[in-house]
């Protein structure tokens, strides 16, 4: 089969096409052809050398991937031939008390397919049926790989962890990538009133299109500055972030008093110097957050199946295209998921 492998941490570069031998199913897993996979920063990382998953070289990357399932393992009881799958990415026990309670995105073993183990930049892989569902009728492939990891992720950081409510107000960062595409949507579909940040002038329109109430450029404007404005120095309820360094400062300062921040990557870097006095004094919460439970999941494939929720694509690389699909992300041009289509 032809997959894009990494077999050294570093840019793009590092990414080739080769030819490798199609996987064999072992005792409740099953192979899959794969027609879709969508990207996320975590590809980035992963291929950099970020070191918290364990991840081993060489390596296929890819979190959120759908196809069709072209042969099963033994004790498959969900699945058939011909089904057409996507992939739930977290990898559970779900034996642990974490994952009995529900919290399975706390899971002692969790991890994440891509990143922990191969993922879907291929055009078959392996995969346990515990980490399968099945595509709703009328979801393309395009979109079934297009929403499970941001979904998830913005779904538990606003609903379940900042507990969101309607009529509260949220600023948004980074809201042009998958991810705050989906924040932006789940926020308007919660009843919020909601502030977006976008890096050119050029994803303004385009966030107004999607629901966002105000959106900031923060490349030409102040964020801090224009969110005292929209909210008439109050601050906002909920910030979202995921950018880090370059925009918490903005972030923090953003939230009125009793504030929650809720945050899960931070792609400008780790490390940041907190001012602990002003988060006591204003009784700020920060509530660092990864990914999402499955019972979180099931909510967002039903509400992406009634439309309600809708992955927004920003482009379509082929597999062979997967350098220059990696520095279009790493660009920051796009706005929405961008797509490896497996042919």
């Amino acid at each position: 089969m032809k997959a894009a492998v990494i077999e050294k941490f570093g840019g793009p570069e590092v990414i080739k096409i080769k030819e490798l031998e199609k996987p064999f199913p072992r005792f409740g897993e099953v192979i899959i052809k794969v027609k879709a996979v969508s990207l996320n920063h975590l590809d980035i990382w992963v291929r950099e050398g970020l070191t918290a998953y364990g991840t081993k070289l060489p390596h296929i990357l890819g979190c959120d991937f759908a196809g069709e399932i072209v042969e099963l393992g033994d004790g498959i009881e969900n699945f058939k031939i011909g089904d057409k799958v996507f992939v739930d990415p977290g990898l559970r026990c779900f034996k642990c008390e974490f994952c009995i309670e529900g919290k399975d995105n706390l899971c002692k073993n969790f991890g994440i397919i891509g990143a922990s183990k191969w993922g879907g930049y291929a055009e078959y892989a392996i995969i346990s049926e515990k980490n399968l569902l099945h595509i709703p009728k009328g979801i393309s492939f395009e979109i079934a790989a297009a929403f499970p990891l941001t979904y998830q992720t913005s779904w538990h950081m606003l609903m379940t962890l900042a507990n969101l409510k309607a009529g509260e107000d949220v600023l948004i960062i980074g809201a042009a990538s998958g991810i705050g595409i989906a924040a932006v949507q789940i926020s308007k579909l919660a009843g919020a009133r909601v502030i977006a940040t976008v890096g050119g002038e050029n994803k303004v329109g385009k966030l107004i299109s999607l629901g966002a109430d105000f959106v900031i450029n923060h490349n030409s404007e102040n964020i801090y500055q224009r969110v005292k404005d929209i909210t008439k120095e109050k601050g906002v309820d909920i910030v979202f972030e995921h950018v880090g360094p370059a925009t918490l400062s903005d972030s923090i300062k953003s939230l009125k008093k009793g504030g929650r921040l809720v945050f899960c990557g931070a792609t400008t870097g780790a490390d940041y110097n907190l001012q602990l006095r002003y988060i006591f004094s204003r009784q700020l919460s920060l509530l660092g957050s990864i990914m999402g439970t499955r019972r979180e999941l099931l909510k967002i494939t039903e509400l992406v199946e009634r439309g309600l929720l809708s992955p927004l694509i920003d482009s379509v690389f082929n597999l062979e295209q997967v350098k220059e699909a990696h520095k279009r992300m790493e660009s920051r041009q796009h706005v929405g998921k961008i797509i490896l289509k497996i042919d």
